[in-house]
């Protein structure tokens, strides 16, 4: 299957290969192989979203707890998913609320890009927030997450929200050169800091056969891979949620090197 340049890696509207079920909801199970295509991207699709007024999707922080109360990372995300996607646990509210309202974990895709070369040796996408990115708690931060808030403006026309606002945070934010494979590998949450209190990360783990990922926006700085040894040698200007998936997802094989 054929997907644009930077799109998400989920077919709208389509099911799980694995087990049936709505993509929206089994973000688990998606792993198809994304190819180029040399089309032009269509940024006509998405809307300019006013931060004024801006509705994000939320779900009860007491679901969270029901479903399984966790600090840091979380691996095991099949008890999860579907409670968090369903309609019924699902509202959008004035993001400017709910930023300071533990009562709310806002759900944000987190995309980890991966390349690996010949001799094996990995390398990520990272890069640093400039003071423009939305989120002021997070500027000057080194990252290697790529994602953002899902908005009320993602459930026009019949789409899948998730998918759709993981697509246009994406096609935003950087630019996919190359042919990659995806898959959930998680959840973040990080109670212990003002601004992980709110929200509640979706990890996703971007395989890309080539190292070609560039940034779109102007705010996302000195970026590029790096080999996962140098960047786990020093966590210190990380921001909390990089340094949480780093370690868990890379710590032990950084480790025996």
């Amino acid at each position: 299957m054929h997907s644009q340049k930077g799109a998400v890696p989920f077919p709208l509207g389509a099911d799980c290969i694995t087990c049936g079920r709505r993509s929206g909801v089994c973000l688990l199970h998606w792993q198809r192989p994304h190819l180029e295509t040399e089309e032009p991207r269509k940024t006509e699709e998405y809307h300019l979203i006013d931060a004024a007024t801006e509705r994000v999707l939320v779900v009860p922080t007491e679901l969270f707890h029901r479903l399984g109360y966790f600090q840091g990372f979380c691996g095991e995300v099949d008890g999860y998913l579907d409670a968090l996607f369903h309609p019924e646990n699902v509202t959008y509210r004035p993001r400017s609320e709910v930023e300071v309202d533990p009562g709310f974990k806002q759900l944000i895709p987190y995309v980890i890009f991966r390349h690996t070369d010949a001799a094996a040796r990995v390398s990520v996408f990272e890069y640093t927030r400039g003071t423009g990115q939305g989120e002021g708690r997070l500027h000057r931060k080194r990252s290697v997450g790529i994602g953002g808030h899902i908005a009320a403006a993602d459930t026009e026309n019949g789409a899948a929200p998730y998918e759709k606002g993981m697509r246009r945070e994406l096609e935003e934010e950087v630019e996919i050169g190359t042919p990659y494979t995806a898959r959930c590998a998680g959840l973040i949450n990080d109670d212990q800091s003002e601004v992980g209190r709110v929200h509640l990360g979706v990890v996703h783990l971007f395989d890309v056969e080539r190292p070609d990922v560039r940034p779109r926006e102007p705010d996302i700085l000195e970026a590029g891979f790096r080999p996962i040894a140098e960047v786990m040698r020093d966590l210190s200007g990380l921001e909390t949620w990089s340094a949480i998936c780093l370690e868990a997802l890379f710590g032990k094989a950084t480790q025996t090197r």
